[in-house]
């Protein structure tokens, strides 16, 4: 049964069935898409992750215990087991049911904890409520990472404080643990976010692969139409005027000049409509946007006495736009056909990141009889299926509750990101809910059993001291992209307080481990800022990081020996120093270099990528500009050559000739319209595209996700010379090659001589080594690069060029359009081969 379809006899569907899945599983509310189908080697990965797990508590204990010659009890070995072995197995299952996982990994922890010796499951308790976490993380989404995280950690501290009460113990363990979930679910998030960027950009270029087959389709589709309309509407209303005048000639001999009249005028319009037809204006108002085609469409079931509703926003050109036009008409043509009558509505939406297209319809009216409900095929619910598909997204089906029918589409957006259901608000709640009743149960022992007062200590414990101070670093790295400096000023300052918590809350613990936490914090921001530097140039650590490092060593050097001499120690001073300095210079150096190591893969992975959809968008452009070149050569020797003879014979006054010549033009575009039908023929050269082309580039880049727009100033020529021509169109090509995702104008105009091209909106334009390549083109023709403001680009060129060929200076032709077919060019203007004797 097509979407939209309600059976007319018979019983209705279930509502309570919910929609008609498509063949990809949605993903589950607040869950990332489902994932392709792993190799074997990763589903043995999540097996045995936990069984090393369970090697390395094994050897902590009993292992070491039996070491010692100690023997476990038996009731001991018998509840870890039973903690090990349900761990073990629950942690095999990671990825299928990760918050699943959480739960029951903490839960089996924190049962065995209580009869079992201290360490027994101290492995399975931090490294695999760790890795779940990091599963969680990766496999969900932030919302539900963030909640699960917390709610960890709130419910293990409620639960040492039902257990133990609050006590002035040093706390350092706590600051440990939140350091690792912390720490876990922060790389599980990198890890989701370069999956998801991968991803991104492995469907943009699947996006730019396939608009790079359709645009020529596409030019050959708008000819064909533009075409036919001349054919259609001029050139067939001259034939059938011609003939009647001549058919009428005795008795109204006034209507042969007429006739003449309306042959010269109508052959001007067709010379000025064909040429339109070669070289279109680079602007979107040539052909109709995705968004009219679809009010169009709405327009037209409007007409056949269907009420529907639309809220249409603007749409790009490309395989998003053609997907939702056909899920809209083939769900209104359903609605039309099972429910004639029914109310119904449009909504199509574009995004950052997802496209919806929704088409809901109302009950039918009663006593409505659908006399198309038996003229469907059943094939249009696949159809709907596999157009989302095809454009990267989903499609869901069914009925609604009050008695309609709803299509719903998600596509992807502008970003070309994936495209993901969203969320619903009771899903969230009900996360909440159960995240609230998991975290307040440890405190029912306390309401309900424990009467007496838990003890509390005096005084400000060394960890809240440290946990205070940690907090306060998290919320200085969550700053960091937005003032760099002033976070690594916060976290330098953090560093000599580590020292002064130590002596305050008199810590015992390892005299480095508390400078070494801060010292992690201020590694992280200085591989953070190295990686966006490297993204960003490619060269080596700015200066001003390799200043903030040095800070760092200084200040973290003295924060070590500050915290090691208080304690007390027999090695030398100097020794402790020169130790001190050492270490933390080679903590940030590793952070600075990892990070630098890391931008500059992204740089090289981003490159790849650009490098790949510029080559793309460059044969998309070229293909179709060849399709352009020959059509356009077809109507330069046969249309346009029979159009000029008409005009001249209707200015002539010979109404026969007249006649015959316009009945040729029409021959001649019928025959040129089955040669278009009959598809492109590869050709041994392509010819290069010039600013005409500029159309091409703009729609290719639209449709691959980027916001183009060309504008072109009426001082302009509309006949530029070769050289000037290639290049503006190349340096157009590059600025838009070095990629980016921001919306870009590219402007033309020219004053006097002087043909400038500004490109704004184009920030990666600004690289050397695109700036060097736009510098030799502008060079080679006398002219310059203006690379002054912000995210701009300004290219200056002479419309005279002097190229200097073997010392000898060449002045160009500034009549030769570089199309290498300058016939074309003049039988437009009407009488080519006299204009082209005179200018012999």
């Amino acid at each position: 049964m097509n979407p939209a379809e309600r059976p007319a006899p018979g019983p209705a569907p279930d509502p309570a069935s919910g929609p008609v899945p498509s063949p990809a599983p949605n993903p589950a509310p607040g869950h990332a898409p489902s994932p392709a189908p792993r190799p074997v080697l990763d589903r043995a990965d999540d097996r045995l992750l936990p069984v090393l797990l369970l090697c390395v508590q094994a050897v902590v204990w009993p292992g070491a215990a039996l070491v010692r010659g100690t023997v476990p009890a038996a009731s001991a070995l018998l509840v870890a087991v039973l903690v090990a072995g349900s761990v073990t197995a629950a942690l095999a299952l990671r990825r299928a049911r990760p918050v699943t996982t959480l739960v029951l990994v903490a839960a089996a922890c924190a049962l065995g904890a209580g009869p079992l010796p201290t360490g027994a499951t101290a492995v399975l308790g931090t490294a695999g409520v760790a890795l779940t976490l990091f599963t969680v993380a990766t496999e969900r989404d932030t919302f539900t990472t963030v909640l699960c995280v917390v709610a960890l950690a709130l419910w293990q501290l409620l639960q040492s404080i039902s257990l133990h009460g609050l006590s002035d113990r040093e706390g350092l363990d706590l600051v440990l643990t939140a350091l690792l979930y912390a720490t876990a679910c922060g790389a599980g998030l990198r890890v989701r976010r370069t999956r998801r960027v991968r991803r991104t950009a492995a469907r943009l270029l699947r996006r730019a692969e396939a608009e790079r087959h359709r645009l020529p389709a596409a030019e050959r589709r708008r000819m064909e139409r533009e075409l036919h309309d001349v054919s259609a509407h001029h050139l067939t209303a001259v034939v059938v005027t011609a003939g009647a005048a001549l058919g009428l000639r005795e008795r109204r001999p006034e209507l042969a000049d007429e006739a003449l009249r309306f042959a010269v005028g109508t052959g001007r319009e067709v010379t000025r409509a064909l040429g339109a037809v070669r070289a279109p204006a680079p602007s979107r108002e040539d052909l109709p946007s995705p968004e009219e085609r679809l009010r169009e469409l709405v327009a037209g079931f409007r007409r056949l006495d269907q009420p529907v509703d639309c809220e249409i926003g603007p749409l790009p050109d490309g395989a998003v736009a053609d997907a939702a036009y056909g899920i809209v008409r083939e769900a209104l043509t359903n609605v039309a056909r099972h429910a004639p009558g029914a109310h119904t509505k449009v909504l199509c939406r574009y995004g950052d990141t997802r496209t919806d297209v929704v088409v809901t319809s109302a009950a039918p009216p009663s006593g409505t009889v659908a006399h198309g409900a038996g003229l469907g095929g059943g094939r249009g619910q696949g159809f709907l299926r596999s157009r989302a598909r095809e454009a990267g997204g989903t499609l869901t089906s069914g009925p609604t509750a009050e008695g309609g029918w709803e299509v719903r589409a998600v596509l992807p957006g502008r970003s070309a990101g994936t495209a993901e259901q969203p969320v619903p608000r009771s899903y969230r709640v009900a996360q909440l809910t159960a995240a609230t009743g998991l975290v307040l149960q440890p405190l029912l022992p306390v309401l309900v059993i424990r009467a007496e007062d838990a003890p509390s200590g005096a005084g400000v414990s060394v960890g809240m001291l440290f946990a205070l101070l940690a907090a306060a670093q998290v919320v200085a790295l969550l700053w960091l992209r937005r003032a760099p400096r002033t976070a690594q000023v916060v976290l330098s300052g953090l560093a000599l307080l580590w020292p002064a918590a130590m002596a305050e809350g008199d810590y015992t613990g390892p005299v480095v481990l508390p400078p070494a936490l801060s010292l992690l914090a201020t590694g992280a921001a200085l591989a953070a800022q190295a990686a966006r530097a490297a993204a960003g140039t490619g060269r080596a650590v700015p200066r001003n990081l390799l200043v903030l490092a040095g800070v760092g060593v200084v200040v973290h050097a003295a924060a070590v020996v500050t915290a090691v001499l208080e304690r007390g120690t027999a090695v030398p001073v100097w020794a402790v120093v020169a130790g001190a300095t050492a270490g933390v210079c080679a903590a940030l150096c590793g952070a600075l270099w990892g990070g630098a190591l890391r931008g500059r893969r992204e740089r090289a992975a981003r490159g790849a990528r650009d490098e790949r959809l510029a080559v793309w968008t460059g044969e998309a452009v070229r293909d179709a500009w060849a399709e352009r070149r020959r059509i356009a050569a077809g109507l330069e020797t046969t249309v346009l050559a029979r159009t000029a003879d008409m005009v001249a014979e209707a200015e002539a006054g010979r109404l026969d000739a007249t006649a015959e010549r316009a009945r040729e033009a029409l021959a001649a575009m019928r025959a040129l319209l089955d040669t278009v039908r009959d598809g492109a023929t590869e050709p041994d050269l392509r010819p290069q595209p010039t600013l005409q082309a500029l159309d091409l580039l703009a729609h290719q880049c639209r449709a691959t996700g980027r916001d183009v727009e060309i504008r072109l100033t009426d001082r302009v020529p509309q006949r530029l010379p070769t050289a000037v021509d290639l290049t503006a169109y190349h340096a157009a090509e590059t600025v838009l090659a070095a990629g980016g995702d921001e919306p870009a104008v590219l402007e033309l105009d020219a004053d006097g001589d002087i043909l400038t091209l500004t490109a704004t909106g184009v920030p990666r334009a600004a690289r050397p080594a695109v700036r060097e390549l736009l510098a030799a083109r502008a060079a080679a023709l006398g002219g310059t690069l203006d690379t002054g403001r912000p995210d701009t680009i300004g290219l200056r060129l002479p419309l005279a060029p002097a190229l200097d060929v073997l010392g000898v200076p060449v002045v160009l032709d500034a009549q030769d359009d570089g199309d290498g077919d300058e016939e074309g060019d003049e039988a437009r203007n009407g009488d080519g081969k006299r204009e082209r004797e005179r200018e012999r």
